[in-house]
């Protein structure tokens, strides 16, 4: 079986790749990044290539695991791509991070995320962006425009 983890150059696809090396270590799985697009708010859209992906997973301690990529089409719905990496890696687990939201904002759950959540064939582990900003956590992640 698979882990998939949905991953953004940013503070929350940090936190999910993070977490997804610790599960794919602990269950012995695979992992399979579904990498995609990211609209960061103070620098505008960003996608992080094939060596910023690596790169990423070398600094959450992954460099050791099995590790497959996909990136998603620009326009493509994250909550349906990793659905759909899911179901064709019959996946045992997706993982993805959470931004953070106001104390209003929680009580509404992202729309690709609510999709997500509801339409996967798996459980679905959610991890909170435990950084202060809203801009990646591993400074070493170059992200292409």
């Amino acid at each position: 079986m698979t882990i998939v983890v949905g991953y953004s150059p940013s503070g929350q696809g940090d936190a999910a790749l993070r977490s997804a090396v610790r599960e794919a270590g602990r269950r012995r799985q695979d992992l399979l990044i579904a990498s995609h697009p990211y609209n960061d708010p103070e620098h505008g859209p960003s996608v992080a290539s094939a060596e910023a992906v690596q790169t990423a997973l070398a600094a959450a301690g992954g460099a050791e695991l099995r590790a497959q990529v996909r990136t998603a089409a620009e326009h493509e719905d994250i909550g349906e791509f990793l659905v759909t990496v899911a179901e064709e890696s019959a996946a045992s687990v997706i993982v993805i991070g959470l931004r953070r939201k106001s104390p209003i904002g929680k009580l509404n759950l992202g729309a690709s995320a609510r999709r997500l959540v509801l339409g996967a064939p798996c459980p679905v582990l959610t991890v909170k962006d435990t950084s202060t900003s809203t801009s990646g956590t591993i400074p070493a992640v170059a992200a292409d425009a």
